[in-house]
């Protein structure tokens, strides 16, 4: 179990952290996008290697209502999910093929409060043998990052086991807690944290706190990390609620702005991505500017996905799906917007596999409108 950043990482992370893919000034026309494409309709090549510049989001059907605060969503072998309540601190498991909701069980001190409570889900690499959980929550002192074993043959509600934490200490707030994990195709578990509203945590490579972590699934450093004995991959980020993996494995993270610019950034290893320096596009010396960015009243951005060539970013604020089509590391058109104040406040977006995606509504997390039926699973066809 690992608790904190040795000093190690500060002498590492000053060298290794510099000018990144994308450090240069925004081009003008290229800061932000409202556009609010069609949904439907031909789609223009942008490249001989790239998907098209324009593309679609169509809600095809909902598969699930009736959840409270959803946060975190894991897909079970059999297709079906789990999803996290962040109010409420309990999982619930949703039938791929009915919607049906059965409740798991309530993570054992996790406890909610502003924007902390139980959010971020991930399966074990190994979960067809430990049937273990990986979840990331908010208690009385920290946040921190525990693993459970879930056994379905068990009563409704009494299926998930004790926490063994496997990661804390990492800084709480009432705003800012980060909260998104997920397993890499190298099998080592990330971290999305927040700053928790302390700007100067970000910059410290000290705290875990406005950082993106990597680990082995039992929380230790690994191979590879900027520092051989830190957890810490990359610094300088406000609030990290968005990870995921494209085609060549490159991770990319969509993170919160202030009043600004919400942002996506491709993470690597030691850099330095600017907050509170910079927010947006910057091209300052030492910092990596972001591939894409946000008004935040347009955006907001919590998950992100990775399905047919393009970046998927779910926006609470913005009330709408963001399309950031890739060639490789670039994008080849400006972000594109679907389903605009169609859904509400937009939390969770999960690729399913080809052009199908999942998106999680979050209109019962105290900040929307909630309607009779929400909050939602809805259920989208792309390209």
């Amino acid at each position: 179990m690992v608790a904190g950043v040795t000093a190690g990482a500060l002498l590492c992370l000053a060298a290794c952290s510099g000018q990144g893919p994308g450090g240069g000034a925004a081009s003008p026309g290229t800061s932000t996008s409202s556009a609010s494409g069609p949904a439907s309709g031909p789609a223009t090549p942008a490249s001989p290697s790239g998907p098209p510049a324009r593309g679609s989001a169509t809600v095809t059907g909902t598969l699930a209502e009736g959840l409270k605060s959803p946060w975190g969503v894991a897909a079970l072998p059999d297709g079906d999910l789990l999803v996290s309540s962040r109010d409420e601190t309990t999982l619930t498991r949703v039938d791929a093929e009915t919607g049906k909701l059965t409740p798991v069980g309530r993570v054992g001190g996790a406890s909610p409060g502003g924007e902390g409570g139980l959010m971020g889900l991930a399966l074990s690499p190994s979960y067809a043998k430990d049937q273990q959980v990986y979840a990331y929550f908010t208690t009385a002192s920290d946040n921190r990052i525990a693993r459970m074993r879930y056994d379905d043959k068990r009563p409704p509600g009494q299926q998930l086991g004790a926490p063994d934490t496997v990661f804390k200490g990492i800084p709480k707030g009432v705003t800012h807690n980060g909260g998104r994990i997920a397993f890499g195709p190298d099998k080592m578990l990330y971290a999305g944290t927040g700053e928790t509203g302390e700007r100067g945590l970000s910059q410290d490579p000290k705290s875990l706190a406005g950082k993106i972590l990597r680990m082995t699934p039992d929380g230790q450093p690994v191979h590879g990390n900027p520092s051989a004995d830190s957890v810490v991959y990359s610094l300088g980020h406000r609030n990290v609620q968005g990870l995921a993996w494209d085609a060549d494995r490159r991770l990319w993270a969509a993170e919160f702005g202030q009043d600004t610019w919400d942002e996506l950034n491709l993470i690597e290893p030691g850099r330095n991505y600017g907050w509170p320096t910079v927010e947006g596009k910057g091209g300052k010396e030492g910092f990596v500017d972001p591939v894409a960015q946000w008004r935040t009243s347009e955006a907001s951005p919590s998950g992100i996905a990775f399905a047919e060539g393009s970046v998927w970013v779910a926006g609470l604020r913005g009330e709408r799906l963001w399309r950031v089509p890739l060639a490789g590391a670039k994008p080849v058109a400006e972000p594109q917007a679907f389903l605009t104040e169609k859904h509400g406040r937009l939390r969770t977006v999960l690729a399913v596999g080809g052009d199908q995606l999942l998106l999680v509504t979050s209109e019962t997390d105290s900040r929307g409108t909630p309607e009779p039926g929400d909050d939602r699973i809805l259920k989208v066809t792309v390209k």
